[in-house]
């Protein structure tokens, strides 16, 4: 009997996990009976494509440590040969699958690829990353520069070199595009990154109001993903007598900064519960202080008074949906404007990982846990998050974006 369920296919761009847990929270959004469903991805996505029992393709993808360096230093993320044999890539995995919708998460070559197969395809997007979006500030990111300058001077160099930065950061994708007999893009960054027929929110509306929203841009809600994760033994045993602190700087956090925030925290009168993002190295043993790889970020959060990350999106939102403060550390843009939200709203305090102080650290973390206002307001949000479902949400947008392209082939 013919398999009579549309086809969709998820690009997980496997560079940080956040690329990967938000298609693979909408997937959980397509029912099996309803959907044949697919995630293309590399590297860092395989075991969680797996354990979540998906049938995966293998999809080429830059080492994470390239992406995470090239954030570092500003510098463009792809180059015009990589973003060419992606598009390459891509068709091969869309020509095995041949799905009828094409999700992607920052697989910025599906501006090409789906294209040219022809397919309806959404992007998974953060919403300050949108051109409907103007954010209060551009704070300029933890950069080389950044550490040998007075914070107002390198801002000042900021706001003058970003429009050409952002020039430049657009130009391979632009390049592809008329390689591939496809017009360029304005030369905004934000354009770049939104480039689809649909474009999906992985945010709050709340926290990041938009000047409009045509009827392509949706709201999804955060996406609530913790990998699969085997508990550390220690995990009944961690004493609920005092604050409980959660650390994790994830997978694009500066991870040479963990041991001295951990050693900061461990002399106060609190518990520490670290995931080490795969090493341990450098850490302090102390009685206060327990660590695991990787520990499943939606219960450590709940345990939590304070969650102290990066900033990202992923983790923060864990966070907030346990109804807990943030305290950001903050390295790349992505970073710096997912922060602006949460501090705007008053769930959080934004540090900068270029100018790390134990004073900011102590002062930070003292602050947010006494705030009873903080903890008000990430609970109001914890609410918010509630009633907003990113999976059902997903499992709607899939339905209407198909029927439309069922509308529209039936009309050809």
């Amino acid at each position: 009997m013919p398999d009579t369920r549309k086809r969709v296919l998820l690009f997980a761009e496997a560079v940080t996990l956040a690329h990967v847990a938000r298609p693979l929270a909408f997937a959980r959004g397509l029912p099996a009976e309803r959907y044949a469903v697919a995630v293309a991805s590399d590297r860092l996505g395989v075991q969680h494509i797996e354990a979540a029992g998906l049938e995966r393709l293998e999809l080429s993808t830059i080492a994470p440590a390239d992406f995470v360096r090239a954030l570092a230093q500003g510098k463009p993320l792809y180059d015009t040969r990589t973003l060419q044999r992606y598009v390459e890539d891509d068709l091969r995995v869309i020509d095995k699958f041949r799905p009828d919708l094409i999700i992607g998460d920052f697989r910025l070559s599906l501006s090409v690829s789906a294209r040219l197969a022809k397919i309806p395809y959404a992007t998974i997007a953060s919403a300050y990353w949108s051109p409907l979006y103007t954010p209060p500030t551009w704070p300029v990111p933890a950069l080389p520069f950044t550490r040998l300058l007075p914070l107002p001077i390198a801002q000042l160099i900021f706001r003058f070199a970003r429009p050409l930065a952002f020039k430049l950061h657009c130009g391979p994708l632009n390049a592809v595009r008329r390689h591939f007999g496809l017009p360029v893009l304005e030369r905004d960054l934000r354009l770049i990154y939104t480039d689809a027929e649909y474009v999906l929110y992985s945010d709050l509306p709340s926290m990041f109001k938009l000047v409009s929203q045509p009827g392509t841009h949706r709201f999804l809600g955060p996406a609530l993903w913790e990998p699969a994760a085997t508990l550390p033994v220690w995990w009944g045993n961690v004493p609920d007598n005092r604050p409980i602190i959660y650390v994790t700087l994830g997978s694009s956090g500066d991870a040479a900064l963990l041991p001295t925030i951990v050693e900061e925290f461990a002399q106060l009168p609190v518990t520490l519960l670290v995931a080490a993002a795969g090493t341990s190295a450098g850490l302090p043993l102390l009685p206060n202080v327990f660590v695991a790889p990787y520990l499943p970020g939606l219960q450590a959060a709940q345990r939590a008074s304070l969650v102290v990350c990066n900033g990202g999106s992923l983790t923060a939102y864990q966070a907030l949906a346990a109804g807990v403060p943030v305290l950001g550390i903050a390295g790349n843009l992505d970073q710096f404007f997912n922060m602006q939200g949460i501090v705007a709203s008053g769930a959080g305090i934004l540090l900068r990982a270029d100018r790390l102080s134990r004073h900011d650290l102590i002062a930070g973390a003292a602050e947010l846990l006494r705030d009873g206002t903080a903890r008000a307001t990430a609970r109001h949000l914890a609410q918010e998050i509630e009633a907003t479902s990113y999976e059902a949400r997903a499992g709607d947008f899939a339905a209407d974006a198909l029927g439309s392209a069922g509308d529209r082939a039936s009309a050809h």
